[in-house]
């Protein structure tokens, strides 16, 4: 998307031998100039991207519905009064898990939904207010926004993730925008990064844009992340 934080490097003319660079013990990271590294960061990051897609893209229909029961009762437990609270849902697409009847509970005891709006290419978020039946429009790249657009700043921001670290560091999509959200939010805000279990890797090679979620929740069970 033409951003700096972009993790789909635009240098991706070089074979994929650059694993090894990564570690300091597998081939001298300390060589590496900090540009060669955040260039072999950002290049890594796009072959696990597409495997970790691969993988969530592999498991059935079926698995995902129940996984996504599970997701919600930890978000439950995790999050036990939201009366009164901004909570976002992000609109779910590539096999994320669907947490639409979860978000219309939550409503009905009490909470303020909204959804994440694109505004502008490489800017933050903007949040809308929405409610299950109200109407929608194709926002960019076709997903689905509010149709009154009436902004809001979350309480409660959930985060699909492609891939996260026990650090609690987010693997998305690669267009940095939920990083650069995070960053211009309230820092009372609490954002959760929502996904599966089997995405789980060693590290995500954090860079200084990335920023942590406070907790993780998979159908395995839930974690605030260490500060």
């Amino acid at each position: 998307m033409g951003d700096p934080q972009d993790d789909d490097a635009r240098d991706l003319a070089s074979p994929a031998c650059f694993l090894h660079e990564l570690s300091p013990g597998e081939g001298g990271m300390g060589d590496l100039s900090p540009a060669e590294r955040r260039s072999n960061i950002f290049r890594w990051r796009r072959a696990e991207r597409e495997r970790l897609l691969a993988l969530r893209i592999a498991i059935p229909a079926d698995r995902r519905a129940a996984d996504a029961e599970c997701i919600a009762a930890h978000l439950d437990t995790l999050l036990p009064a939201v009366e009164g609270k901004v909570v976002s849902l992000y609109w779910p697409m590539r096999c994320e898990p669907d947490l639409r009847a979860w978000f219309a509970a939550i409503l009905g005891r009490g909470a303020i939904g909204a959804l994440p709006v694109v505004a502008e290419k490489n800017t933050p978020l903007v949040f809308h207010l929405w409610r299950p039946g109200e109407k929608l429009k194709r926002g960019f790249w076709n997903i689905p926004v509010p149709e009154k657009e009436e902004a809001v700043t979350p309480d409660i921001a959930l985060a699909p993730i492609v891939g996260f670290d026990a650090e609690g560091y987010r693997l998305g999509y690669g267009g940095g925008y939920f990083d650069r959200t995070l960053a211009v939010l309230p820092a009372s805000r609490r954002v959760i990064g929502v996904g599966y279990s089997m995405l789980r890797i060693r590290t995500i090679y954090p860079l200084p844009h990335d920023i942590k979620m406070d907790a993780i929740v998979t159908e395995a069970g839930s974690a605030d992340v260490p500060s």
